[in-house]
């Protein structure tokens, strides 16, 4: 194709996005940039049509684009504006700071991403999938109260309270975390399993069995690590919008779960997928999800569900802009931050 057809679809995508309705030659002749006449337009959006970019949805109507028309606009046709000063202390002053708790931080930045766009927002952590255990450590915090406290190479962070049947001196609590250091440090998050649980458990058991508990809660927290989690703001966006099938929200809203694996394998840096290319359950829709990132490691997905008809030059600078907010404010300091740690009365396991 050459320049004029290509201004021609990128006219046709930026006024049918603004307007939701189809639309024709007469209206992109009246466009500064498009220099030709609506006889032209015609003749450039009938050969649009026949590539597949532009669809006639009524004889007498207008075009729109289709979902190859959106592809083409998003990979090569669409010129990203900056955001302002005031739009970036805007969302700064919604995310929080580098004190603001991690799962604070999440569901800040889902709910000022439905805010400024509109949209349904979903924002995920990941699975860390190549993370190893890095530190462990057994704490003692009140009358047989302990916390076992562990730490990934990628800055997780589990802790968890357990109770035991006695007090443990200070030989028993060496030989346990001496143990756990030979037998868990450097193994990948993934690589614990319930064998390996099993063969701990007899090992410490044989030299104490009140330590079983702390090699249960241990695994626990591995398993804790290995779930991925997902916060889904403005789903409500979603059932109201009228481009998309109710039943499929509601199929889609039921079975996150689907949305949750398709993300953690899927994307790497900023991507748009829509619901026509078979990427996801709602048909008709678009997802323009970006990962970020925690002290250089994937940390989870940031991004925004709705009709093919977003703005996209709105909503994507937005959506970058939030991916660099966040993982610089979740990787801010040199170290991971241990967590406050649960007294003697606390809720524990």
């Amino acid at each position: 194709m050459d320049d004029r057809k290509l201004k021609v679809l990128a006219a046709v995508v930026d006024e049918y996005i603004r307007t939701g309705e189809p639309v024709g030659s007469k209206t992109i002749a009246k466009l500064d940039n498009i220099k030709v006449s609506a006889a032209t337009i015609r003749n450039d959006m009938a050969v649009l049509e026949q590539l597949g970019y532009l669809e006639q949805p009524h004889t007498s109507a207008g075009r729109i684009p289709t979902f190859a028309g959106y592809r083409l606009y998003i990979d090569e046709l669409m010129t990203l504006p900056e955001l302002s000063d005031d739009e970036k202390l805007k969302i700064d002053s919604m995310l929080g700071s580098e004190d603001t708790p991690e799962e604070l931080l999440i569901e800040n930045a889902a709910a000022a991403l439905t805010e400024l766009t509109q949209c349904a927002a979903v924002v995920t952590t990941s699975a860390p999938k190549f993370s190893i255990i890095s530190k462990v450590e057994v704490i003692p915090t009140g009358k047989r109260l302990y916390v076992i406290l562990l730490i990934t190479s990628n800055g997780s962070i589990k802790n968890k309270a357990c109770r035991l049947e006695f007090d443990l001196n200070h030989e028993q609590l060496d030989f346990f975390t001496k143990y756990i250091d030979e037998n868990l440090s450097g193994v990948s998050v993934e690589e614990l399993s319930e064998e390996m649980l099993d063969k701990m458990i007899a090992a410490v058991s044989a030299y104490m069995v009140t330590l079983s508990p702390l090699v249960k809660g241990l695994f626990e927290l591995s398993e804790d690590l290995r779930h991925q989690e997902l916060t889904l703001s403005g789903g409500e966006k979603l059932l109201s919008c009228d481009d998309l099938d109710k039943m499929e929200v509601v199929k889609f809203i039921g079975q996150r779960h689907e949305l949750t694996d398709f993300l953690e394998d899927s994307f790497s840096g900023l991507q748009v997928k829509f619901g026509s290319e078979g990427s996801f359950a709602i048909g008709n829709s678009s997802m323009i999800v970006s990962r970020y990132k925690k002290g250089g490691f994937d940390a989870g997905s940031i991004g925004i569900i709705g009709p093919m008809r977003v703005d996209y030059k709105k909503i994507i600078p937005y959506i970058e802009y939030m991916t660099n907010k966040m993982s610089m404010l979740m990787s801010g300091g040199d170290e991971p931050t241990v967590p406050e740690l649960p007294q003697d009365g606390d809720n524990f396991t």
